[in-house]
C-alpha cells in the first residue's frame, strides 16, 4: 500500500529522511531557544545551524551497534557538527526529540488529509446541486420507502463530511504537540519555558503535563478520527455499489474504452474501485484498535507503544489519504442514470406514495388505525397482484367518499414530496459553511 499508492508527499513524510529531518528541526530549534535564553553559548548554535546534517547509511550502521536509534542519529549529527555538537539535545530525554518530531509528521501529513477532505466535500456539493431536484426513491431495509432526489442523499454525505472535517481539524490540533520535558516529564534539566517557546516556533502544540511521553490518548484519538472519516467514505461507497447492481442501474462507476471487467464474462462492468474503498475501510479500523492498545503502557512509559505507531500513522494517513482521492474521483465521474432513477421510483407503480395517502385521510376525520387499513389493503393488493395503487385508491368509494380526485392526485404528487428540497439544502450548506468557517461546533 504505502510503495505503490501512496502520494510522494505523504510517502516523504514518514521515510526514515523525513523522520531524521524532522528530529533535526527540534534538535536545532532546542538550541537556538536555548541560546536566546543564554543556557548555551550562541556562537555555537550558529555552527549547530549551519552544520547539521546526517546521513541514514551511517545512522543504520552506527545503530547496529549501539541498538539505540536516537543514540545513532546523534552520534551521526555530531560527526557532522563538530564539537559544539556537546550541546546538541542537551537537557533533553530521547523521547523529547522522537516525540516532537512525530507531531511535526502528523502536522505535515494532516495538511494533505485536509486537503484531500476539502476535495471531496467540493466534489460532493457540486453533484448534491447536479441533482438537486433529480426524484429517486429512498429505501429502508432495502425497499422502496418514499421519494427523495439523488441531490439529497449526496447532500446528506457532504453534510457528514463537513463534521468530520470539523473533526479532523481538532483532532490534529489535539494530537500535533510535542514535549520537551525530560525523562519523566519533571523539566528536570530545562525550564518549561523552553518547551513552550520550541513548540511555538515549531508551530505545534506542547504536552502542558506529560511523563517521558506525550500522552497516546491524543494519538489514538486521531486514529480514531481517521477510521471514523474512513467509514464514512465506505458507507458512501457501498451505496453507490447497491445503486450500480444490475436490477437497479441508478449509477455506474466510470468504465474506460478498453477497460475490462472481467477475465470470463466480457459483458462485466463492476464497481470495483468503490469495493476497494469497502474493503480498505475494514482495514483503517483495525489501525484505531491497535492504536487505543497504545493509551495504556507501564508507569511514565514502556516502548511497547513505538512499534505499533512505525506501522499505524504512516499506513492510516497514506490509506485514508488515498481513500479520499479514489471517492472523491470515482463520485465526481460516476455515470448517473436519471430516467432509470424514475423509472425505479414507478417500479411499485405509485405505492412510494401511501404514507401520505394516510395522512390526508386521517385529516378527513378517519382514526388513523382505520386510515391505515384502508391505505394498506390497497398496497398489498398491489404488491400481490399488480396494477396502478393509485386507481385502486380512486375506485374505493370509503376513500373517494372522504378525498376528492383532486387532494388524491396532491397525495400521489412528486411536487408535493417534495416541495422542502430546497430549504433542506439552503439550510445544510448554510450550516456547513458556519462549520467550515470555525463558527459553529454544532
Amino acid at each position: 500500500m504505502i510503495e505503490r499508492y501512496t502520494r510522494p508527499e505523504m510517502k516523504e513524510i514518514w521515510t526514515d529522511e523525513g523522520k531524521y529531518r524532522r528530529w533535526l528541526q527540534v534538535e536545532v530549534a532546542v538550541c537556538e531557544v536555548q541560546a536566546e535564553r543564554g543556557l548555551i553559548p550562541r556562537e555555537a548554535v550558529e555552527a549547530i545551524a549551519s552544520k547539521a546534517s546526517f546521513d541514514i547509511a551511517r545512522i543504520d550502521e552506527i545503530e547496529r551497534e549501539v541498538r539505540h536509534d536516537v543514540i545513532a542519529f546523534l552520534t551521526a549529527v555530531g560527526e557532522k557538527i563538530g564539537p559544539e555538537s556537546r550541546w546538541v539535545h542537551f537537557g533533553m530525554t530521547s523521547s523529547d526529540v522522537i516525540d516532537t518530531g512525530m507531531a511535526l509528521q502528523i502536522r505535515d501529513a494532516g495538511k494533505l488529509l485536509l486537503a484531500g477532505v476539502d476535495r471531496f466535500c467540493e466534489v460532493l456539493r457540486a453533484r448534491a446541486q447536479e441533482f438537486r431536484h433529480t426524484p429517486c426513491v429512498g429505501r429502508t431495509h432495502g425497499i422502496h420507502a418514499e421519494p427523495m432526489t439523488f441531490g439529497l442523499k449526496l447532500l446528506v454525505y457532504y453534510s457528514e463530511m463537513c463534521r468530520n472535517r470539523a473533526r479532523l481539524k481538532a483532532a490534529l490540533a489535539e494530537a500535533a504537540v510535542g514535549k520537551i520535558s525530560g525523562a519523566v516529564g519533571t523539566f528536570a534539566h530545562l525550564p518549561p519555558e523552553i518547551e513552550e517557546d520550541v513548540c511555538a516556533r515549531l508551530e505545534i502544540g506542547f504536552e502542558p503535563a506529560a511523563t517521558q511521553i506525550v500522552q497516546r490518548d491524543r494519538h489514538a484519538g486521531l486514529i480514531c478520527v481517521l477510521a471514523l472519516i474512513a467509514s464514512t467514505l465506505e458507507k458512501i461507497a457501498v451505496e453507490f455499489r447497491h445503486l450500480a447492481r444490475t436490477e437497479v442501474r441508478e449509477v455506474e462507476e466510470e468504465f474506460g474504452a478498453k477497460q475490462k471487467g472481467s477475465s470470463a464474462m466480457p459483458h462485466k462492468r463492476n464497481p470495483w474501485r468503490f469495493e476497494n474503498v469497502t474493503g480498505l475501510a475494514r482495514v483503517m479500523r483495525g489501525y484505531a484498535a491497535a492504536a487505543l492498545e497504545n493509551c495504556a503502557l507501564w508507569h511514565e512509559r514502556d516502548i511497547s507503544n513505538s512499534s505499533v505507531e512505525r506501522m499505524v500513522f504512516p499506513d492510516s494517513t497514506a490509506t485514508l489519504d488515498f481513500m479520499l482521492t479514489r471517492l472523491a474521483g470515482l463520485v465526481e465521474t460516476a455515470v448517473v442514470n436519471e430516467a432509470q432513477m424514475r423509472a425505479n421510483l414507478d417500479l411499485t407503480r405509485g405505492l412510494a406514495f401511501s404514507g401520505t395517502l394516510l395522512l390526508e385521510l386521517t385529516e378527513k376525520g378517519l382514526s388513523r388505525e382505520a386510515a391505515y387499513a384502508l391505505v394498506q389493503r390497497h398496497a398489498m393488493d398491489t404488491w400481490d397482484k399488480g396494477g396502478e395503487y393509485r386507481d385502486r385508491i380512486l375506485s374505493d368509494p370509503a376513500i373517494t367518499e372522504k378525498l376528492s380526485k383532486e387532494e388524491i392526485d396532491r397525495a400521489f404528487s412528486l411536487e408535493q414530496s417534495l416541495r422542502h428540497i430546497d430549504a433542506i439544502f439552503e439550510r445544510t450548506l448554510a450550516c456547513c459553511d458556519e462549520l467550515s468557517s470555525g463558527r459553529s461546533g454544532s
